[in-house]
């Protein structure tokens, strides 16, 4: 039996509940996957799985041993990329998931340029307005702009997400413009649907202040709600990675300038420093000369030649 051909088989039916889709996912046939199975079984001399005609579940045995399989299949992969560094390029499959703003503003342009260097290393780029399940949608690598990581998974700081409050030169002419951060109380402010209380959190001399705002208007993704301000709904705080053009052309205006929203950390998450694969350690010391510095590039002067998100010096290989 081809003990880790009967692995994968195994993982990938508890990861699909399904044998069926196992085997499609694996281009095999069905037989061939249950017989697998059935090897692994009697090689562990226990049952992995409860099987009906309608699902399968894992055993309380499957459950003990799915997270040990994953890491025998994680440091396969990693022999067998340590046996042909030396002969071959690195190959392999990422899943990535971000933001749609910063996958539009930054990291596709990225991808791009890192596939350029490492050609067999294919990427699935997903977007979302959530924070995913790294195990349950099997996501190799998860770009977060948060100060808040979740408990179980590693990070490894890209850069500062700094925001600029803005709004149109039409609203600001019809509504007047704020002088201070409590006018902010006043005016229609564009707020992110996340959390239960709508508030700018913005720092001046080190010290800071969250200052509650209301508006007609609020949506759930970063698009959304540049899209509104430039429509002239309201004050926005948005990140200056994805309005950075908007300012520089006057089709935003930067409000309080002397009072910064809190800055938040652009961090690549992932589940475990060991027996990374190296496809994923190439990708995320790739973002992280990429995007890394004191000063994140699109927040850097104008004077500098590279436009925002631009390429940097790739990382030598």
């Amino acid at each position: 039996m081809d003990h880790l051909q009967a692995i994968r088989s195994f993982v990938e039916i508890a990861d699909q509940g399904s044998l069926t889709r196992a085997a499609e996912t694996l281009d095999l046939s069905r037989a061939m996957v249950s017989r697998h199975l059935e090897g692994l079984e009697r090689w562990l001399g226990t049952r992995l799985l409860h099987r009906t005609t309608r699902r399968v579940s894992l055993s309380e045995a499957g459950l003990e041993a799915l997270p040990r399989l994953r890491q025998m299949l994680d440091l396969a992969a990693d022999l067998q990329a340590l046996a042909g560094a030396h002969r071959s390029e690195p190959t392999g499959k990422l899943r990535i998931t971000t933001s749609l703003s910063f996958a539009v503003s930054c990291l596709t342009q990225a991808l791009v340029d890192f596939q350029a260097l490492h050609p067999r290393i294919a990427l699935e780029l997903l977007t979302v307005d959530r924070a995913v399940d790294l195990v349950g949608e099997r996501i190799d690598l998860a770009v977060r702009i948060t100060n808040r990581l979740d408990d179980g998974v590693v990070a490894r700081r890209l850069a500062s997400c700094r925001s600029v409050l803005c709004a149109s030169p039409a609203y600001l002419a019809q509504h007047g413009r704020p002088e201070r951060p409590e006018d902010l109380r006043a005016h229609a402010c564009i707020t992110h649907a996340f959390g239960a209380r709508a508030e700018y959190r913005l720092r001046r001399e080190g010290r800071l202040a969250a200052v509650g705002v209301s508006g007609p208007l609020s949506g759930n993704e970063t698009a959304v709600l540049r899209q509104a301000a430039l429509a002239g709904a309201g004050i926005a705080m948005l990140p200056s990675y994805f309005v950075g053009d908007d300012l520089r052309h006057g089709a935003l205006v930067r409000l309080l300038p002397e009072h910064e929203p809190e800055p938040l950390g652009i961090h690549a998450v992932y589940l475990s420093r060991q027996h990374q694969p190296q496809p994923l350690k190439l990708l995320i010391d790739f973002l992280a000369q990429r995007f890394g510095g004191e000063t994140a590039p699109w927040d850097r002067p104008l004077a500098v030649p590279a436009p925002p998100c631009a390429k940097a010096r790739s990382p030598r290989r």
